[in-house]
């Protein structure tokens, strides 16, 4: 067991050897460590079987050396002879190199002056090498210095970007490189300030030239609106063939941003009138050298932001009317300029600029605008009280629509606002006209119009549409029936028409609506100014009844005038007034409302005059008997009216709609009188203030009234039938026949009865008049109590008191 055990310790102690003999010395530490992590006494055995081996090692090494020390003793001998001659050869080698050292002194210093010489031209030529990349960029630099002094700024931005990304980059490692790349920032924040400064002052120069160039462009656009309608005019009449330049001399187009521009270039120096465009009259380089150069910044958007804002900040400046616009057409004119003016210049920026302004933001601004100048034009032109005003304001609305049109905004608003205009309009044409009417009316002497020869007939029918037969037939001199106020009025109608046709002018509307708005605004004319001033004219105090009577025999004539109004109006528009929907003129219903007004008045006035002679009876209500004969104001009153009533012969019974009206008003006015007197006859009968009346002041009482049975039975005004016109004065007749016969009997029996001799005598009426002679009786005889025929006469009155008043209980029940 032991011997198997020394075995494998000298079998381990062999491998180790050769593994530490065969292995690299840096490699051992882990070897050498495995002989000390064995047994304890394994490293003594370890170093016994080192030291045999390292016997062995010697022994070896010197056989090796007993073998090889003959061979090392010759080679040493060998060795000693050679020194001798290596000495030799040494001193020869020496002396060799002292004499070439000698001979190549010269040419060592010639090759270091070589040597020298090419480092120098190495030198120069790095040197040129270097100046040839920083001369470029000097250059450049000297340029942009002067572009930056020539104010040429854009192209000192293209500068500055070629030198940061092609010729710095080449020397970035030089100082002054360094420095002109830290100076670049700079000088591009001052070419932005300097620009932007000039787009201050480009805004604050083209505020103040928007008028001009809004004032151009109107006055172009009014160009061709007359350009337009004469080649139109020339093609109605069958002149399609001339030249069209041949209206006004030379032929015009249109530019892009629709301005006019001359085609006639051989004729160009002749023209006094140039053909401007925006670009002739504002400067837009400003604005194009900030856009550019903002959009070389890189900061596009932050320009076109501020353009923007400062465009809408100008278009409320512009939208912002003077106080005293309203007053002058001037001040319109001025105001539509430059809003025209703005909108030019915006739209030459739309096309001009690629994004700077868009269709979007001039739409939007000019929205924006239209609601401001709707509102303006409403609040403004309410003011306006003078139609040559008005209309010289439509005229720039067109024009300034259509000049605005034809830069591609939408005008339909200010067309539409144009109808409220027209409103405006007709009302300041009304409100003329009122007074022209008045003046018409205050000069008319209300008489027929003489004429004495055929001359003057011939100038009254060709101002007012006048046929009668028989006054034709007639010898000069003669009279019309209308008086002069009539042709008058028949012109300024149609003056008024005109004036109302020349607002519908230039408005892009049919024939038919322009027929509708000029009947329409003659039917206002009409109805509501000419008939005010007609009605006003008949309540005036001054007028009497010649007047009156004379007034409707005007109203007639005016109204048979009316289908000649609408013939007028038919042959301006061409449109027949059998067409759907074509207003008719509503002259006739006019004129007879002031007819009839007129006849009212007749009325009013008469009775009016009848009370006024009715104030002046000075009834003796005591009187014991009559004084025979009729009152002196009665018989004043009763010439008067039959003076009055020959007046009315006069009224127009010669046309076949009105050949009753003479009769008629006549007739009415008769009528009226005759009742209005007989119930202010009674009224003064029945006074309450009236307390006593004799039977004397009865019979003059009736005296009166039988003249006015005279009056009425005497036919003042013909076309009564019968008695028709006496019983207006029925009623005061039955009452003084009761009292004049003291029928009282008969009048109490039949009373109630169809057939009663006193049907019309109400019994309060005829109870309050026979107290008034009772008490009269009681006061006058005071000894009636002493004669038998006296007391029984107040019997009979106490009696019949009764059985009235009887009577009216039994009514009042």
């Amino acid at each position: 067991m032991a011997e198997n055990e020394m075995l494998e310790y000298i079998t381990e102690h062999e491998r180790i050897l050769q593994e530490i003999e065969s292995t690299d010395t840096a490699c051992v530490g882990p070897t050498l460590r495995s002989i000390y992590d064995d047994q304890s006494n394994a490293h003594k055995r370890f170093m016994e079987k080192l030291d045999v081996r390292i016997r062995n090692h010697d022994r070896e090494i010197e056989k090796m050396c007993n073998f090889h020390h003959q061979g090392f003793v010759d080679a040493i001998t060998e060795l000693l002879k050679v020194r001798t001659d290596a000495e030799k050869l040494m001193g020869q080698v020496t002396e060799a190199n002292r004499r070439l050292q000698e001979a190549g002194r010269e040419v060592t210093a010639q090759t270091e002056e070589v040597i020298r010489c090419r480092i120098q031209q190495r030198n120069m030529a790095t040197t040129v090498e270097k100046l040839q990349l920083c001369i470029p960029v000097l250059e450049m630099y000297s340029k942009l210095k002067e572009q930056l002094e020539s104010k040429r700024y854009y192209a000192a931005l293209k500068t500055m970007e070629l030198l940061e990304k092609v010729f710095i980059p080449r020397v970035s490692h030089y100082r002054f490189c360094q420095i002109m790349g830290e100076n670049l920032p700079h000088l591009r924040k001052e070419i932005k300030e300097i620009s932007m400064s000039d787009l201050k002052d480009f805004l604050e120069s083209i505020r103040k030239h928007s008028d001009k160039v809004g004032e151009t462009a109107m006055r172009q656009a009014q160009q061709r609106r007359t350009f337009n309608s004469a080649v139109a005019k020339q093609h109605n009449i069958g002149h399609s063939t001339k030249p069209l330049y041949s209206v006004i001399g030379h032929s015009l187009s249109h530019t892009p941003n629709g301005m006019l521009i001359n085609d006639d270039t051989a004729d160009e120096d002749e023209t006094d009138d140039e053909i401007l465009t925006a670009q002739d009259l504002v400067d837009f380089s400003p604005v194009y050298r900030c856009l550019h150069i903002y959009a070389v910044l890189g900061d596009r958007e932050t320009f076109e932001n501020y353009y923007r804002k400062q465009r809408k900040k100008q278009a409320r400046l512009v939208l912002q009317p003077q106080a005293s616009m309203h007053e002058t057409v001037e001040g319109y004119r001025r105001y539509f300029n430059q809003i025209v003016g703005f909108f030019v210049v915006e739209d030459h920026i739309l096309h001009a600029t690629q994004g700077l302004v868009t269709r979007a933001f001039t739409s939007e601004l000019w929205n924006m605008a239209l609601s401001k100048i709707i509102a303006v034009l409403r609040t403004h032109s309410s003011y306006c009280d003078d139609p040559d005003l008005v209309l010289e304001l439509k005229n720039l609305i067109v024009i300034f629509a259509d000049t605005l049109q034809d830069y591609g905004f939408t005008v339909n608003r200010l067309f539409d606002l144009l109808f409220e205009v027209r409103d405006q309009y007709n009302e300041t044409l009304l409100k003329k006209w009122a007074v022209v009417f008045r003046e018409i009316f205050e000069l008319d002497n209300y008489s027929p119009i003489p004429v004495d020869t055929e001359e003057e007939y011939n100038l009254v029918v060709s101002r007012f549409p006048f046929h009668d037969t028989d006054i034709e037939k007639q010898d000069f001199p003669k009279k019309l029936p209308m008086s002069q106020s009539v042709p008058q009025i028949y012109t300024q109608v149609k003056e008024f028409i005109y004036a109302s046709l020349k607002f519908s002018e230039s408005l892009h509307r049919s024939s038919t609506e322009i027929d509708d708005m000029l009947r329409k605004s003659t039917n206002l004319l009409l109805t509501r100014t000419l008939n005010s001033c007609l009605q006003n004219l008949i309540k005036k105090p001054h007028i009497g009844l010649t007047e009156l009577v004379q007034i409707i025999i005007n109203t007639t004539h005016l109204e048979q005038a009316c289908k000649y109004l609408e013939e007028f109006i038919t042959n301006i528009t061409n449109v027949s007034p059998e067409t759907v929907h074509t207003t008719r003129l509503y002259g006739l219903s006019t004129f007879k409302d002031a007819r009839h007004s007129a006849e009212g008045e007749i009325y009013t006035k008469l009775n009016q005059k009848i009370d006024e002679f009715i104030q002046l009876a000075d009834y003796e209500w005591g009187m014991s008997e009559s004084d025979g004969r009729a009152s002196g104001y009665l018989m004043d009153l009763i010439n008067f009216l039959r003076s009055t009533f020959q007046v009315f012969t006069h009224l127009p019974n010669n046309n076949n709609d009105h050949a009753s009206m003479s009769g008629k008003v006549a007739q009415t006015a008769c009528m009226s009188a005759c009742k209005h007197l007989a119930t202010s006859l009674m009224q003064m009968l029945l006074d309450t203030e009236l307390k006593q009346i004799s039977m004397g002041a009865i019979q003059q009482f009736n005296l009166d009234v039988i003249q006015c049975e005279l009056f009425a039975s005497s036919e003042p005004v013909p076309g009564f039938q019968g008695d028709t016109l006496q019983l207006a004065f029925i009623d005061l007749r039955q009452l003084l026949d009761l009292f004049m016969v003291w029928d009282w009997s008969t009048y109490l029996a039949d009373y109630g009865q169809p057939t009663s001799k006193y049907l019309r005598v109400n019994p309060a009426t005829a109870l309050a008049l026979l107290e008034k002679m009772k008490d009269t009786s009681k006061k006058n005889n005071i000894f009636s109590q002493f004669r038998k025929n006296d007391r029984d006469k107040q019997k009979l009155i106490e009696t019949v008191v009764k059985q009235l008043r009887t009577l009216v209980n039994g009514m009042s029940s």
